[in-house]
């Protein structure tokens, strides 16, 4: 039998993940090098008006803001907080005790069931704002919900959103999600040196953070914003609402479960066990 299959066969069920993981990455890596013109956004480019984009990172920075300072409880009512607390201390536990592949997918299984559920929900908000041609108002509703399945994927995997360090890291994977080529391989460098160090750069600040987020945003949803914002047309332009809480959705849970993974994998390495502690959970 060859070395190298000797090699693979030898793994652990932590190694398989972690190579599983990193292939996914850089796939969608690469599949992001480059964007994409529909023949849609080439005709709308024509009608869109030019004060839009301004209007559109206007919105999307005050929904962000009001989010981060006022909204953050309102959006825990719609998940249980709590619960999915405890669920994830007692699968972290579980997977110490069995050690096998399948014990430490739950994470992710678990993640993805709830990213799914938020999907559905996005796709079917947006597609009622189209019918009745609400396109900008639709804005804080959408941003809430893209914060909705980001904070949900980070407790699924042990982390605490409220922290203003997590603020940055949240921000940092909306903007990476919707960002293509030389962008977004600088927003990734951001996101990979903080999975490494946990330090926030010296120079941040919330608001410019907002503002990054909030242009790549509006830069991405223009097109279809404007198209919503017309009855019934705007179907289609609320419909692509459900496409980048996808992209931003895959991306989130990609970035935290990699941020999980070496964290258990720092303590357990140390001999720390329980490990409740090593992906940032408050007591």
């Amino acid at each position: 039998m060859p070395v190298s299959m000797v090699k693979r066969q030898n793994r652990t069920p932590f190694q398989k993940e972690w190579d599983a993981l990193c292939r996914r990455e850089q796939n969608l890596l690469e599949r992001r090098q480059k964007k994409k013109e529909t023949a849609l956004n080439r005709f709308l480019a024509q009608k869109v008006p030019e004060k839009l984009q301004g209007m559109l990172d206007k919105a999307f920075g005050k929904a962000f803001s009001l989010i981060f300072e006022k909204g953050t409880k309102v959006l825990e009512k719609t998940y249980n907080r709590d619960k999915m607390q405890k669920e994830y201390q007692v699968d972290l536990y579980a997977d110490q005790v069995y050690g096998s592949r399948k014990s430490l997918r739950v994470f992710s299984k678990k993640a993805k069931k709830a990213e799914g559920v938020n999907l559905a929900l996005s796709g079917i908000s947006g597609i009622g704002m189209g019918i009745f041609g609400i396109g900008l108002p639709d804005i804080p509703l959408f941003t809430g919900m893209i914060l909705k399945c980001v904070y949900e994927t980070a407790l699924h995997y042990g982390f605490d959103y409220r922290t203003e360090k997590e603020k940055y890291f949240v921000l940092l994977l909306i903007e990476g999600a919707v960002s293509y080529g030389e962008h977004l391989e600088a927003v990734d460098k951001k996101i990979e040196a903080y999975i490494q160090e946990e330090e926030l750069p010296p120079d941040w600040k919330l608001k410019e953070q907002i503002e990054s987020a909030s242009r790549m945003l509006s830069g991405e949803l223009l097109y279809m914003k404007f198209l919503q914002g017309i009855p019934i047309a705007g179907v289609i332009g609320g419909a692509y609402d459900l496409i980048y809480m996808k992209q931003i959705g895959e991306y989130a849970d990609l970035k935290y479960h990699k941020r999980f993974l070496l964290h258990v994998s720092r303590h357990r390495e140390k001999g720390e066990e329980p490990a409740e502690k090593a992906a940032g959970l408050k007591e």
